[in-house]
């Protein structure tokens, strides 16, 4: 564990946005995430670390974290997963390769990864997988109703899936994906859908690598999946 002294709470890494934004008198190129992310980390005990994507150290990094969680944010670049991109796709490149970089790290340490919307997206190209690049095309809105508006829905999990350990057979849920999965990456098990049938939770069994497409850590009364992640880096 990464942890030192009489302190057994995990480090957990997470990944965080680079973008210009404004606060008191600046208005700059700042590394930030949503609070939330970490609210939910320290409820769950564990001690949060921000990454910002301006590093290829990799393996350094992930020796530093006792497990990791790769946020939300914008589009996977559709050229990783050998598609032109659609007029609705933003991507920011420098967040793809630092996160593609982490997961790889990750799971050659063997360290526990929740991927949190993007986050399943980036787990999933990265093991080979496609997406679907814009839900509304096929007539449905539910999973990002309006700019800066969560949808919610309930979405189904598989038995016997560590999601479904983790959180019941079904569970409430508030997202915010313009993009979905389309092919899953090689070993990921489909175990969360939507209503409409578009994924919402995938896992790679025999390991702590779980994604889910909607957004925990909007909800921080619920903290049962960051629990499970903290409760598998305890045991890293």
């Amino acid at each position: 564990m990464a942890s030192n002294g009489s302190d057994d709470r995990p480090v957990i890494g997470l990944t965080s946005y680079l973008e210009p934004a404004k606060f008191l008198v600046w208005d700059t190129e700042a590394v930030l995430l949503h609070r939330v992310y970490v609210d939910c980390v320290v409820a769950a005990g564990g001690i949060p670390v921000l990454l910002p994507p301006v590093s290829d150290a990799y393996d350094k990094l992930v020796s530093t974290v006792d497990g990791l969680v790769l946020t939300g944010g914008a589009d996977v670049e559709p050229g990783r997963y050998g598609a032109e991109p659609h007029p609705a796709t933003y991507t920011r490149p420098e967040r793809d390769a630092f996160e593609f970089g982490l997961f790889a790290a990750a799971r050659r340490a063997g360290k526990p990864v929740l991927g949190v919307c993007r986050g399943l997206q980036v787990m999933s190209v990265a093991l080979g997988g496609t997406l679907t690049q814009h839900l509304p095309e096929s007539g449905t809105t539910e999973h990002q109703p309006a700019p800066a508006t969560f949808g919610r829905g309930t979405v189904t999990l598989a038995e016997g899936s560590r999601a479904a350990a983790i959180l019941g057979p079904e569970t409430k849920t508030l997202c915010y994906h313009h993009q979905a999965i389309d092919r899953l990456g090689a070993g990921l098990e489909p175990v969360g859908r939507a209503a409409d049938g578009t994924i919402e939770a995938a896992e790679l069994p025999g390991e702590f690598t779980l994604g889910v497409q909607w957004h925990p850590e909007q909800d921080t009364d619920d903290v049962r999946l960051f629990q499970a992640l903290v409760d598998a880096s305890k045991e890293k």
